[in-house]
């Protein structure tokens, strides 16, 4: 039993040390010396010494949205702005065919992510990415869409001293294998790169099916028409979506306003835990549960 106590205490002094170096973008490391009784196996004493550094993005305000132009980019957007923040938009076309009064207070860029060199330099006052690109069409292009695209992105962040970085990833369906493979494939190997660069602060969004307004062109698609009544029958049926085989097919939609939401949040509140969010943690962020 003294044994069993030692272990647990040695491992509960492990955490703490672990905590220190990440919860405070200051403090960098700490160090625990402590002396163990040979008769229990327990820490007799410990001190504790922490070394403090300047953060690499301290005093950073800005959001900087990758495909701002998009559908949920364009929403988180507006998000951000009602909140007060900064935000920056980074996408292929910059300047998105809209012409509504929240796009004047964004800083629309104008580049491709796949060549990080021309763009690295918009993160030096940045202190949250989130990533809302993504794409269909060939399984080779999905993977280089969805997949390559958003590692160049979580490096770049990474190697600049981002705080926190947010990736809008996708629910797993449960889908054959050869049904858009490249585009699974893709964000998963997004989500393995942004849980090893940013283990302690990078956050991965699942939705399933995102309704609201999209605009396309000139036109705008009410998605929410479907949207809608399925997300109303669906979020009363957790207990069914964990059902073998079927249940992942049985989640609810989510509105793209509640996705921007909690993107938004989860790139500037430090309470929001590291890690992947499913459907229902999204809606319940969100305040739709």
């Amino acid at each position: 039993m003294a044994g069993r106590g030692g272990k647990q205490a040695l491992q509960h002094l492990h955490r703490l040390r672990v905590s220190s170096s990440v919860g405070d973008g200051a403090v960098r490391a700490s160090h625990a010396r402590y002396s163990v009784s040979t008769a229990t196996g327990v820490p007799l004493a410990e001190t504790t010494e922490a070394e403090t550094v300047e953060s690499t993005s301290a005093g950073r305000k800005k959001l900087l949205v990758l495909g701002g132009s998009g559908y949920v980019g364009t929403h988180v957007c507006k998000e951000a702005l009602s909140k007060g923040i900064s935000v920056a938009s980074l996408s292929r076309s910059g300047r998105p065919g809209v012409a509504e009064p929240w796009s004047q207070d964004v800083e629309w860029i104008k580049g491709d992510l796949f060549h990080p060199s021309n763009w690295r330099n918009e993160l030096s006052d940045v202190s949250a990415v989130i990533s809302c690109v993504g794409g269909f069409g060939s399984n080779q292009q999905m993977q280089k869409i969805n997949g390559v695209a958003n590692v160049q992105a979580i490096r770049a962040a990474a190697d600049a001293g981002v705080e926190r970085f947010v990736f809008v990833s996708a629910h797993d369906f449960g889908l054959p294998s050869f049904v858009m493979r490249g585009y699974y494939a893709g964000k998963r190997t997004a989500e393995d790169e942004l849980l090893q660069k940013f283990p302690y602060s990078g956050v991965i969004l699942r939705p399933g099916f995102i309704h609201g307004i999209r605009q396309v062109g000139t036109y705008k698609l009410p998605l929410n028409i479907i949207g809608s009544p399925l997300e109303l029958v669906f979020k009363n049926l957790k207990a069914a979506s964990q059902v073998p085989v079927v249940g992942k097919l049985l989640v609810p939609p989510v509105k793209v306003v509640t996705v921007a939401k909690v993107a938004v949040k989860s790139a500037m509140d430090n309470s929001v835990p590291p890690g992947v969010m499913d459907v229902w943690g999204i809606m319940r962020l969100g305040g739709d549960l």
